[in-house]
C-alpha cells in the first residue's frame, strides 16, 4: 500500500512540474460571460411568484414520471411473464 501511495506522490510531483496553469484568452472569457447569465435576485423572485407556470412545470414533471413508471412496469411485467412461462 505504501508503494502505491509513493508511486502516486511521485507521479503528482512530476505532473505538478510538467503541467503549468494556462490563462484563457480575454475573448474566451468575454464569450463565456455573455453566454452564462445569472439572473438578478428580483428576476428569480418574480419567476417563483408566477404560480401558474410553477404548477404547469410541476404537473408536467409528475405526469412524465408517472408515464415512465407505467412503461417500465409494463415492460417488467411482459419480460417477467416470458421467463416464467
Amino acid at each position: 500500500m505504501d508503494r502505491d501511495s509513493e508511486s502516486i506522490k511521485a507521479m503528482e510531483t512530476h505532473l505538478a512540474g510538467t503541467l503549468k496553469p494556462v490563462a484563457p484568452s480575454r475573448e474566451i472569457l468575454r464569450r463565456l460571460r455573455r453566454r452564462i447569465r445569472i439572473p438578478a435576485r428580483d428576476e428569480i423572485v418574480d419567476r417563483l411568484h408566477d404560480w401558474q407556470r410553477l404548477w404547469l412545470v410541476l404537473g408536467g414533471v409528475l405526469s412524465g414520471g408517472l408515464a415512465v413508471l407505467t412503461v417500465a412496469r409494463a415492460i417488467f411485467h411482459l419480460v417477467g411473464r416470458r421467463q416464467v412461462g
